[in-house]
């Protein structure tokens, strides 16, 4: 039988009187109604709501929480002598994910996100069990799909207020940035490295070497004239170039395709002379002339006015392919 002493010794001990915001240790002793019924040595359990619990991803509430085990919990109302208290493990978990948030946001480190949901001026993510909103305006591209995984790196963190934004743009520009520099440390001219040709436009191509981009001019594409960088290069090729110029400061890399082959200037040198009259084919016709290859590499611009000359003398009009004699009017294979 229990003494009056040994009675009121334990009612002091199932007594506590806690205060709103106070941390309290409480044992899980059951589950009920979508929550937790946690003994903190109060007159009545205490209950946690699940809208209070964050679940381990891919966990039940009875896996998260066991039968007999103490957990930290926020003592989230006042006291009701009828209900007992309302607690929150959510807030532990929060102070707890904050603070690590805090250490990564310090550090600028960059952290894997899944696209829960679009909404109106950005996009839902979930990054460390917790809710974050990325603005439009933060986002590096515009066709990711819910369940995405994409890097982002933390702009402010109030989580408190639920103010938990972040930027996709600043991770992936960091990230280019960081492979900028690696890449750039590395290499040096005359350097030959392997790429792929990620975009054609009028004056060269780029070529990825492995993560920047480097530019191709059209004139280091081929020793024979070409109009553009699309009539011999496709997008997707994956070429070898040799590094012709590098410019740190600007970050950029200029390539040369052409002085990968033997210049064919050079043992052209001792063949061909001015005034001489040689047969040429013709590989190109362009309004201002028609390009004439003397030598295997080696070509020659005819003029228009030459070439109307030659049609008003021989009734003949030069077409490409055509074999025809000119004279090496003035031959300067060092330019």
């Amino acid at each position: 039988m229990v003494s009056d002493e040994q009675f009121q010794e334990l009612l002091e001990k199932y007594n506590c009187q806690y205060n709103y915001g106070q941390v309290v240790k409480g044992i899980v002793v059951g589950y009920e109604n979508k929550g937790l019924i946690v003994d903190i040595k109060s007159k009545s359990c205490a209950f946690c709501p699940q809208s209070e619990i964050i679940l381990e991803e891919g966990k039940t509430l009875e896996q998260t929480f066991e039968i007999g085990k103490s957990y930290d919990f926020v003592i989230n109302s006042d006291i009701d002598d009828e209900d007992g208290y309302y607690i929150s493990h959510k807030k532990i978990a929060m102070l707890s994910m904050l603070e690590k948030i805090k250490e990564k946001q310090k550090n600028d480190e960059v952290l894997l996100a899944k696209i829960t949901n679009f909404v109106k001026g950005g996009v839902m993510v979930c990054t460390m069990g917790l809710k974050g909103f990325i603005p439009k305006s933060q986002m590096s591209q515009n066709n990711y799909n819910i369940s995405d995984e994409i890097e982002v790196k933390i702009l402010t963190c109030e989580l408190p207020k639920g103010d938990f934004i972040l930027s996709n743009k600043k991770a992936v520009l960091d990230s280019e940035q960081s492979v900028k520099k690696e890449i750039l440390d590395t290499i040096e001219p005359n350097m030959v490295v392997k790429g792929k040709i990620v975009r054609l436009t009028d004056f060269g191509a780029f070529v990825d070497i492995g993560g920047m981009d480097g530019l191709l001019p059209l004139s280091q594409i081929s020793w024979k004239w070409i109009d553009s960088p699309s009539s011999v290069l496709n997008l997707g090729d994956l070429i070898e170039v040799e590094i012709i110029a590098i410019d740190k400061e600007k970050q950029r890399i200029s390539l040369s395709l052409k002085s990968l082959e033997e210049n064919p200037w050079l043992s052209a040198k001792d063949v061909i002379k001015d005034e001489e009259i040689i047969k040429g084919k013709v590989t190109t016709v362009r309004d201002f002339g028609a390009f004439v290859e003397i030598y295997p590499l080696v070509e020659g611009l005819l003029n228009k006015y030459q070439i109307a000359d030659y049609q008003n003398n021989t009734n003949k009009t030069i077409n490409e392919g055509d074999e025809i004699e000119v004279k090496i009017a003035k031959f300067d294979p060092d330019n």
